[in-house]
C-alpha cells in the first residue's frame, strides 16, 4: 500500500535535488503515491502574493506528507514567506533539525558533534505582523503564548524520550524580554519537572549560541522559540560540516512537511553541482514519519556509506580525504548504487517503527482575575522632546493621569535626560485613577483625536491575578 504524498520541485536548484532525491527513493523501492504541486516563484509571478493556490491547499491536506525543494520569495513588499505561510496554516509547530558532524569524511572542528534542535515554528517575530507607523518607524510584533509554549516544549522532551537522548536544553532571552521570553523559560521550568529521566538545563540565547558554536558536545536536544531556532540551526548545521547536509521536519497534529534547511540558491542553479544530501535527509525523515522505519535506515545507511567512499559533491570535496568530486546527479547515483551497504565508522540512527512523537495537551490555563488599569498610546509627532512633553502634559486626561513618555522605549518624562535621542513616535501610559473601562479608553482616544494627536497604535495595560501584565514605566 502506497503512502499519497505532495512534491514540490520549487525553485533556483530546487528541481535538481528533488530529482536526485525521488531518484534514490524509487531506487530503494519506496512506496510512494506523488501528487506534484507548484509553489513558490512562478505561482508568485502569476499574481498570487501567497505564492500558494488554493487548490494547492486540498492536495496537501489529502496527503499524508509534504516533500518540498526551496522555492524562492520574490523581494519586495507585499510577499510573505511561503515557508511560514505553510507552517502555520497546517499548524505544524514542530521544526526538526538535526545537525551531525561526518567526521572525517566532511570537515568539522567538532567531530562529536550530534545536536537536534527543536524549533517553534508558528509565532514569535514570524508570526509576520508587521507596520509602518511613521515615515522613519516600522514595528514587528512578537507573540509567544502559553499553548504555543508548551507545545514545541512538551514535543522537545517527547522527542527526546522516544529518541533515547538524556538531555534538553532551552535558549530563551529573558533576562531582556522578560513577558515573552519569560514565558517560553517559565514554562519550560514547569514541563520539565514532568520528565525526571531527562536532564535539563537553560541558557541565555547568546552565550548559548557561542558554546554551540564553540562546544557543540555540550548539547543534545535544544527547544527555542522560532527567531533563535531558524537562526542557530543554520549556525549548528554549518558547525557540523555544511548546511547543506541539513534537512528538516515540520511536524504538526494533521500533517507534516519536510525540507532541505538551506535556501534555493538561484545562482547555482542548472549546474549540476549542488549537494542533495539535505533534502534527500529530510526525505529519510519523511520515511520514518510514515511508519518506514526499515526502509529509512536503509537509504541512510547507503548515504553514510557514500560519504565513506569518498564520493562528494564540491561544498564538501576535501583533498585527501575525498576521492571524488561529483555532480548532483552523480552523487544520487552512488547512493542508489549503494543501498544495502552499511557504513563501517559512521554511526546511522536506528528509525523506530513507530516515529510520530505526540505531545500531550495540557488544558488551557486562563488567568481569571484580569483587570483593565490604563492604556499606552503612541503619537506620532515631528515636534522635538521639550515640546511634545510640554504640550501633553498640559492636558487634562481625567479620569486617567499621565503618568509616562517614552521614545524607543527609553522614559523622557518624568525624569528624563537631554541626552537621550528621539524619534517621531512617542508612547504616553495613562493610568486610570479608578476603576478602568473600554469606554473610558475611547474617550481619551477621541479627545486626544480632537486635539491634534495623530494615534498610530495602543495597548491596553490589565493586571492579571494582581501582577502587572506590561513592562514597567522606566522602559
Amino acid at each position: 500500500m502506497k503512502h499519497p504524498i505532495a512534491v514540490a520541485r520549487g525553485d533556483g536548484i530546487g528541481p535538481e535535488i528533488m530529482a536526485a532525491t525521488l531518484f534514490i527513493l524509487e531506487e530503494a523501492g519506496a512506496p510512494l503515491e506523488i501528487h506534484e504541486v507548484e509553489i513558490g516563484e512562478k505561482v508568485y509571478q502569476r499574481g498570487i502574493p501567497t505564492g500558494i493556490e488554493p487548490k494547492t491547499w486540498d492536495v496537501l491536506r489529502k496527503t499524508k506528507a509534504f516533500l518540498k525543494a526551496p522555492i524562492t520569495t520574490p523581494q519586495g513588499g507585499g510577499y510573505k514567506s511561503l515557508n511560514v505561510t505553510v507552517r502555520t496554516t497546517l499548524g505544524l509547530f514542530a521544526n526538526v533539525r538535526p545537525c551531525v558532524s561526518y567526521h572525517p569524511y566532511v570537515s568539522t572542528k567538532h567531530p562529536q558533534m550530534d545536536v537536534v534542535i527543536v524549533r517553534e515554528n508558528e509565532e514569535d517575530l514570524y508570526a509576520g505582523i508587521e507596520y509602518q507607523q511613521t515615515p522613519d518607524v516600522m514595528c514587528t510584533l512578537k507573540i509567544i503564548t502559553r499553548p504555543g509554549c508548551e507545545k514545541i516544549i512538551r514535543y522537545a522532551f517527547e522527542y527526546a524520550r522516544h529518541q533515547g537522548r538524556k538531555k534538553v536544553t532551552c535558549f530563551s532571552k529573558d533576562n531582556i524580554m522578560k513577558f515573552t521570553d519569560g514565558l517560553f523559560h517559565k514554562i519550560f521550568d514547569e514541563i520539565a519537572k514532568e520528565y525526571p529521566d531527562i536532564e535539563n538545563e537553560h541558557w541565555i540565547v547568546d552565550i548559548g549560541a557561542a558554546k554551540l558554536a564553540t562546544a557543540p558536545e555540550l548539547f543534545d536536544v535544544i527547544v527555542m522559540p522560532n527567531l533563535y531556532g531558524d537562526i542557530l540551526s543554520d549556525v549548528a548545521a554549518e558547525t557540523s560540516g555544511s548546511v547543506g547536509l541539513a534537512g528538516s521536519a515540520n511536524i504538526g497534529d494533521f500533517g507534516a512537511m519536510f525540507e532541505a534547511i538551506h535556501g534555493s540558491a538561484p545562482r547555482r542553479a542548472g549546474q549540476n553541482s549542488v549537494n542533495p544530501s539535505g533534502l534527500l535527509l529530510a526525505s529519510i525523515m519523511m520515511l520514518a514519519y510514515l511508519g518506514e522505519a526499515e526502509l529509512a535506515t536503509r537509504i541512510h545507511e547507503a548515504w553514510l556509506s557514500t560519504l565513506e567512499k569518498g564520493i562528494h559533491t564540491y561544498d564538501i570535496f576535501q583533498e585527501g580525504t575525498s576521492k571524488a568530486k561529483v555532480g548532483t546527479k552523480e552523487f544520487a547515483e552512488a547512493v542508489a548504487h549503494n543501498l544495502g551497504n552499511k557504513p563501517q565508522k559512521l554511526k546511522c540512527p536506528i528509525y523506530k517503527a513507530n516515529t510520530k512523537v505526540t505531545p500531550l495537551q495540557t488544558p488551557l490555563k486562563t488567568k481569571t482575575d484580569r483587570k483593565l488599569l490604563g492604556v499606552d498610546i503612541f503619537v506620532y509627532s515631528k515636534e522635538k522632546a521639550p515640546a511634545f512633553q510640554k504640550k501633553v502634559c498640559s492636558l487634562n486626561p481625567t479620569p486617567f493621569e499621565l503618568k509616562m513618555i517614552s521614545n524607543r522605549g527609553v522614559r523622557i518624562w518624568p525624569e528624563g535626560q537631554p541626552e537621550t535621542f528621539c524619534i517621531e513616535q512617542y508612547r504616553c501610559r495613562f493610568m486610570h485613577k479608578g476603576n478602568a473601562t473600554q469606554h473610558d479608553i475611547a474617550q481619551l482616544l477621541e479627545n486626544l483625536a480632537k486635539s491634534g494627536y495623530d494615534i498610530i497604535k495602543t495597548e491596553n495595560l490589565y493586571s492579571f491575578d494582581g501582577k502587572m501584565g506590561f513592562s514597567s514605566a522606566e522602559g
